[in-house]
C-alpha cells in the first residue's frame, strides 16, 4: 500500500471519529504494518510486521513520533516526566532502509508506554537479533500487549500494557519472548523465551 492509499484509508475514518464513541478497536494497514489499535486504551493491542532491512543508513535526525488525525491515540502528553518511553514497536531501525518506511515508524500507531529500562534494554537487544536475523532470512513479527484490570491508566487517559508477547517467526522457526512492562531483571533477551 502507498503513503497516499494510506492516508486515504485514514482520512475515511475521520467521520467515525468525530461523530462516534471512541473504539475499542481499528484495524489499520500501513505499507510497513498492520495494527489493532484501542483509542479506549490510547495504546496497539497489536501490531504484525515484516523486517525490511537488517542494514539501513538512514537517520532518524528530526524525526518524532506525530498523531493520527482519524484515531484517537496516545500523544507527546503521555510521555513527560514519567518512566514510560515512546516504544516503537516496529522498530525504526528495522525500516531505516527507506526514508518514506522510517518516518512511518514514528506514528503514535506505532508507539507503545513501554518501561524505559525494558525499551533501552532487553526489548532494544531483541530488535537487534531480530535485524540479524534479517540479513539471513525472511523475519516476520508480531507484538501483542497484554491489559487488564489492574492496567495504570495515566492522567492523561492512555492505559500502559501490563506486558509484551512477541512473536518472530523465519526459516520455519517460531520463537516466542514474553516481557513484563517493568525493568528488566537481566539484559539478556534469551532469558524472556517462552517457545
Amino acid at each position: 500500500m502507498s503513503m497516499k492509499k494510506f492516508l486515504i484509508s485514514l482520512i475515511l475514518l475521520i467521520p467515525l471519529f468525530v461523530f462516534g464513541q471512541l473504539r475499542d478497536s481499528v484495524l489499520v494497514k500501513s505499507p510497513i504494518f498492520k495494527v489493532m489499535y484501542s483509542e479506549t486504551l490510547q495504546q496497539p493491542k497489536w501490531i504484525e510486521y515484516h523486517v525490511a532491512c537488517g542494514e539501513g543508513d538512514f537517520s532518524r535526525k528530526g524525526l518524532d513520533f506525530y498523531v493520527c488525525d482519524s484515531i484517537k491515540t496516545s500523544d507527546g502528553g503521555d510521555y513527560e516526566a514519567n518512566v514510560w518511553d515512546k516504544g516503537h514497536l516496529a522498530p525504526a531501525a528495522d525500516f531505516n532502509c527507506n526514508k518514506g518506511y522510517l518516518k512511518m515508524t514514528f506514528s503514535y500507531l506505532n508507539c507503545v508506554l513501554q518501561h524505559e529500562k525494558l525499551n533501552r534494554g532487553a526489548w532494544r537487544l531483541l530488535e537487534a537479533y531480530e535485524r540479524d536475523l534479517a540479513k539471513k532470512y525472511s523475519v516476520d513479527v508480531k507484538i501483542k500487549m497484554v491489559y487488564s484490570k489492574k492496567s495504570l491508566v495515566l492522567n492523561s487517559g492512555a492505559t500502559v500494557p501490563d506486558g509484551f508477547y512477541k512473536t518472530i517467526k523465519y526459516n520455519k522457526v517460531v520463537e516466542v519472548y514474553y516481557f513484563k512492562n517493568e525493568p528488566p531483571v537481566t539484559n539478556d533477551y534469551k532469558k524472556y523465551k517462552i517457545k
